[in-house]
């Protein structure tokens, strides 16, 4: 059997052959492609149709597991995506159904899965967080994306709404607070953390939003790794890529507060989300 993991963002698409064993995983036949998000049903679908199945290759007997953003009936498969423009023309239609009518499969060998979820579980599956029994798992990008896992139990948090200082996590967590804050407090224009990267930006400014980023982090980490006893947190997204200029001050502000707990950067990158869109057809005889 062939596992045909997919990860779908309003934009984007990527898909992959997955390979489980042992606590290891191993992509291959990756392929990626851009998306019109805000174009029709069939634009849409025959975008991602035809990126699975070049992915899959000469497979016949695959199984698709499909990392989502929500909100979304994953169990149904049915989108609920209708505020953010983007995959508007999907709305309250079973994906699951018309995909597997493209591939020609039946609907049951395609599972849905919260993006979220499907990072935090390909990390402890196979990546940062497989050391960890309970854990939390942070992306960092565009917007703020949340897991938890409890044992074996990966869930979506859905802290990015959470109250957070004058407004809610993701006010603070994302790419817009760097370009906000880079702007009032320094007057400087950026469209996103590599810009801070760059050899012509100011250092010293530089550090100096990093390190606010750095404890805005660690105070929002706080009281979830209390009140879920979490014995690490593993950090995605492409804000991650820049860990080595803030999660020393992250490190620091939770040390003062009596917690030494690891923050890990996802080794995996984008293959976390294909992993864990699988792990549901992982048995026995795949385990082997």
């Amino acid at each position: 059997m062939c596992l045909i993991g997919v990860d779908i963002g309003g934009s984007h698409i990527s898909a992959a052959k997955v390979e489980l064993k042992d606590r290891e995983a191993r992509i291959f036949d990756f392929v990626e492609a851009d998306v019109d998000a805000f174009g029709s049903v069939d634009k849409i679908l025959k975008t991602w149709s035809e990126l699975i199945l070049k992915a899959a290759g000469n497979a016949t007997d695959f199984r698709i597991g499909i990392a989502m953003p929500g909100p979304y009936d994953y169990f149904n498969g049915i989108s609920l995506i209708k505020d953010q423009g983007k995959l508007l023309s999907l709305y309250g239609l079973s994906v699951r159904n018309l995909l597997a009518e493209r591939l020609e499969i039946i609907p049951e060998k395609i599972v849905f899965i919260n993006d979220a979820e499907a990072f935090l579980s390909g990390e402890s599956y196979a990546g940062a967080g497989r050391d960890f029994q309970n854990s939390i798992g942070i992306t960092l990008g565009t917007g703020l994306g949340s897991a938890i896992k409890v044992y074996e139990v990966v869930k979506d948090a859905k802290l990015w709404t959470a109250p957070f200082r004058t407004g809610i996590a993701e006010d603070y967590l994302g790419t817009g607070w760097f370009i906000r804050f880079a702007k009032e407090q320094f007057g400087k224009e950026i469209t996103g953390v590599k810009d801070l990267l760059g050899a012509g930006f100011d250092e010293e400014i530089a550090n100096s939003i990093f390190e606010e980023f750095g404890i805005t982090l660690g105070e929002f980490l706080f009281p979830y790794i209390i009140r879920l006893h979490s014995e690490g947190v593993v950090l995605g997204g492409k804000v991650s890529l820049a860990a080595d200029r803030f999660l020393p001050v992250t490190h620091k502000y939770l040390a003062h507060r009596g917690y030494n707990l690891p923050i890990k950067v996802s080794p995996l990158g984008e293959k976390s989300a294909l992993i864990g869109s699988v792990l549901t057809f992982l048995d026995l005889e795949t385990e082997r």
